[in-house]
């Protein structure tokens, strides 16, 4: 047999060997998180490898996403506003206590993910946003940055010269499907129009952390939608929307569209479909098809793992979409894995 189909064979059963074990016996610790972040992952396995918790390893993890600005669509310098500004959300869960910190409309600091801790551990809030969420940032020592870059100007300038477009205005004039406005609201019916967020405008990275005995947290961060309204923001950093943990249960993350998505908080719907002995690719893709319902050309997919290290995902099929891709690595293999998914 030659070297090329040994290696083969070897992927195939490793893949086989993975996908078992969301049916099987408890496989412990496990990492898994949103889209092909190895970096990500493999920086939360080796926190949780040196000792550190749960929330140290989602924490962790997610910042050097921020760092590396993962895809353009996580950390600084990426996803400029209507005004040409970056800003970040995030948020951080707790499994065991449901203590929650979360961040939205973030501006000058690069380490949201940082921030949204600091809100749990240091605050009795849950939410901070906007100017005083920055300012709570640089009060707990958080280094105030900016956040645009070369390429995120260019981003913004390229959109002004096509009319701006795409954005997110509807029942408004002049027509913003042709106009950079400023806007007024109008009783005229307009035309449907494109949806603009998918695979190439806005992916978040969602994480699920699960100790060897069991401790779940769960995290994610963006950047947001490219172009969007200044202040507008989407599910990632809403606790059951953007991510959910239960050390009762497990953990659950979602990505895509998180205006649609937010509107039926998947990653709270799969953590209780789980709790009721649902397997985590059954409730994932329970979650897929309820937004599907209303929603059947939305953008979006979700991560799920229970707490014998049981795992899935699901997405939903649109034109260049159909299958998700997503990172693994637990104790069964020792490396990060990246597996993909067929949508529904």
């Amino acid at each position: 047999m030659s070297i090329l189909n040994m290696t083969l064979v070897v992927n195939m059963y490793v893949f086989c060997l993975l996908a078992s074990f969301s049916q099987a016996a408890t496989v412990l610790p496990l990492v898994i998180n949103t889209w092909p972040f190895q970096k990500a992952t493999e920086k939360a396995w080796d926190t949780l490898q040196s000792g550190a918790s749960v929330l140290d390893a989602v924490e962790k993890g997610c910042a050097l996403c921020e760092t590396e600005q993962c895809d353009g669509s996580v950390g600084y310098g990426g996803s400029p506003d209507e005004r040409g500004e970056t800003t970040l959300d995030a948020m951080v869960m707790n499994g065991d206590t449901m203590q929650v910190g979360a961040v939205a409309d973030l501006k000058r600091i690069k380490n949201a993910i940082g921030v949204a801790r600091a809100v749990m551990e240091h605050t009795r809030h849950t939410f901070l946003v906007g100017e005083s969420a920055s300012i709570f940032a640089e009060n707990m020592g958080f280094l105030a940055e900016d956040l645009t870059t070369h390429s995120s100007l260019a981003m913004h300038t390229k959109w002004l010269n096509e009319s701006c477009q795409p954005n997110f205005w509807e029942g408004v004039s002049p027509d913003p499907s042709k106009s950079c406005g400023p806007y007024k609201p109008t009783s005229v019916q307009q035309r449907w129009r494109k949806q603009i967020i998918n695979i190439h405008n806005h992916d978040t990275i969602g994480m699920i952390v699960i100790n060897k005995t069991g401790h779940v947290a769960a995290g994610t961060s963006t950047n947001g939608a490219k172009h969007k309204i200044p202040g507008r923001v989407g599910d990632s950093p809403i606790a059951g929307a953007g991510a959910y943990a239960d050390s009762t249960v497990g953990g659950a993350a979602a990505t895509g569209d998180g205006d649609v998505m937010m509107r039926f908080l998947p990653s709270y719907q799969a953590v209780e479909y789980m709790s009721s002995g649902i397997d985590p690719t059954t409730a994932c893709r329970k979650v897929i098809d309820r937004i599907k319902k209303y929603y059947p050309g939305f953008f979006g997919a979700v991560i799920c793992a229970n707490t014998t290290g049981g795992y899935g995902a699901a997405c939903n099929r649109v034109s260049g979409f159909d299958q998700f891709h997503f990172m693994v690595y637990n104790s069964a293999v020792n490396r990060p894995l990246q597996l993909a998914v067929d949508c529904i």
